[in-house]
């Protein structure tokens, strides 16, 4: 019988090491949150890094680890802390991610990182072809494997193999500026089926293939060494019910009480992101300053709970970034707050899920405003906890979801002024206003 195999760059669960122990807990991030809910179809068998370095693991460890994980239908690849710092933290998050992300003067084209990212493909496909089988359809995730494909049909060549990119494909100015352009185009061709959130990024793709390969396309399928190869559009969702039923879970009630005793009858803003320069977070806390300096009869009525999730904390722009975040969250709640009243909760931490739906079911506003995003599934995980209807969604346009939740308030996440005039907009709103909005979406 055919299997799915999934391959990414993590698995869906990191694995960390503590006093001899090892510990698991689900992995961060919308991929392993999105592809946790897939239907049980067919067999499946998750490929990928556990999350911890192969320095840190005796042979006894690996082997423990091999154990635990087959219960859970998975295979971990293992990579040296010398790899994680040249492959990940260098070319896929400080050459792909800014670039990708339309951040490009933040972007290094260093040789080394690209001579990581070549070895690092190599061998997850190595590791692949010890489970793989011709018949299987292989399903490679994200930009951390985009040479993947390729390396995989040399070696099976009847397999189906499907890409998904779970960030923005800029426009072709912009991924013209990477030197190794051909490369990873050439590595994303050797799928069958390249998919996108979104039309905007399947028509930046074809456009590149067009003008770095010469390839034309018909209505999306591109002619590939005797191949079809299709591009289309598949905008990720999430397990509704999975959100929408946990609202009434006794966990979640409990936790749910418990915040709504600290903030009283204060309106709730709420923020949730993982801590990235592309997530807009410092340019949504200047707006909110500027909300609260503009607006101040609602000094000591509104509470923004900002839960910022630890990313990439090897990564000097994301420890500067943190730094800056503290002290702007100090300055507002030192300009703004009062004995009894503090306008900014902070929270540097993973959310677990009981935790993180009865943060939703209390908000009244989700402040969802990035620079740039993929999808974004916080959006739709707010929409989804939102049973009685009631809460408003603000929705930056440079987001996938914004393409899908047209009803959101949809702002410009650079436009402090329209992010302030939408904040007064939400909280004011008529009930059954919100309610007609959150309906449609």
């Amino acid at each position: 019988m055919a299997r799915l195999l999934v391959i990414a760059n993590r698995l869906q669960f990191s694995i960390s090491k503590r006093e001899g122990e090892f510990h698991f807990r689900p992995s961060p991030g919308g991929l392993a949150t999105g592809l946790s809910s897939l239907p049980d179809s067919y067999e499946r068998l998750w490929i990928g890094w556990p999350g911890i370095a192969s320095e840190r693991l005796t042979d006894k460890d690996k082997d423990q680890i091999r154990e635990k994980l087959v219960t859970e239908n998975c295979v971990p690849i293992f990579l040296s802390q010398r790899q994680l710092e040249l492959y990940y933290s260098g070319f896929c998050n400080k050459t792909i991610w800014p670039l990708f992300h339309y951040f490009p003067t933040r972007a290094a084209y260093e040789r080394r990182f690209w001579q990581a990212y070549n070895k690092v493909n190599q061998f997850f496909c190595d590791e692949i072809l010890k489970v793989a089988a011709n018949d299987d359809y292989i399903w490679v995730h994200d930009y951390q494997l985009m040479l993947l494909p390729k390396l995989i049909r040399q070696n099976l060549t009847e397999a189906k193999i499907g890409f998904f990119l779970h960030i923005p494909f800029p426009s072709f100015e912009l991924f013209r500026l990477l030197p190794w352009r051909q490369e990873i185009m050439e590595g994303l061709l050797g799928a069958d089926l390249i998919g996108f959130h979104t039309y905007d990024y399947a028509r930046h793709f074809l456009s590149s293939v067009c003008r770095i390969a010469g390839i034309e396309h018909t209505l999306g399928k591109l002619n590939i060494d005797n191949r079809v190869v299709q591009v289309d559009t598949f905008p990720m969702g999430i397990d509704y019910q999975k959100y929408s039923a946990a609202v009434n879970g006794a966990d979640v009630k409990k936790e749910t009480e418990k915040v709504r005793k600290q903030t009283g009858d204060r309106k709730v803003i709420l923020s949730i992101d993982r801590l990235d320069y592309t997530k807009g977070i410092i340019q949504r806390l200047e707006a909110f300053d500027l909300f609260l300096s503009e607006n101040p009869e609602y000094k000591g009525k509104v509470t923004l709970i900002m839960v910022a999730v630890p990313s990439r904390t090897g990564v000097k722009d994301y420890q500067l970034l943190r730094e800056r975040l503290e002290h702007l969250v100090g300055r507002i709640n030192g300009e703004h707050g009062a004995i009894g009243y503090m306008p900014v909760w902070y929270l540097y931490r993973f959310m677990p899920f009981t935790k993180l739906v009865a943060l939703y079911n209390v908000a009244d506003v989700a402040l969802v405003t990035p620079l740039r995003d993929g999808m974004n599934l916080i959006a739709k995980e707010f929409i989804a906890a939102k049973r009685d209807g009631k809460g408003v969604l603000i929705l930056s346009e440079m987001t996938g979801a914004a393409s899908e939740m047209g009803e959101a308030l949809i702002v410009n996440a650079n436009n402090k002024e329209k992010i302030v005039s939408a904040i007064k907009q939400a909280l004011e709103m008529p009930i059954e206003e919100q309610m007609e909005r959150n309906r449609l979406m």
